[in-house]
């Protein structure tokens, strides 16, 4: 049986010319954003909690759980934007 031929030239070939991979995505907003939101909305809650519904918004009464989840929510939503 014959031997197969040896290729004397590799078929890989390195770039001769290095590229620059650029590691910034320009945004450095929307980390501080998002955990704004969550300790926003975590803080209205607990003082709805600890001041039984006096602060911060009597009126509404039980919306204000709904407005800390809102803002909880918010930054899950901003967090999809996350690179």
């Amino acid at each position: 049986m014959p031997k197969s031929r040896i290729r004397k030239k590799s078929d890989y070939t390195p770039p001769t010319t290095a590229t620059a991979v650029k590691l910034s995505s320009g945004r450095s907003w929307i980390a501080p954003l998002m955990l704004g939101l969550f300790l926003v909305g975590l803080i209205w809650i607990v003082v709805y909690y600890v001041t039984s519904a006096a602060w911060p918004i009597e009126a509404i009464g039980n919306w204000n759980i709904v407005i800390g989840f809102a803002f909880i929510a918010g930054g899950f939503g901003v967090s999809t934007q996350w690179k």
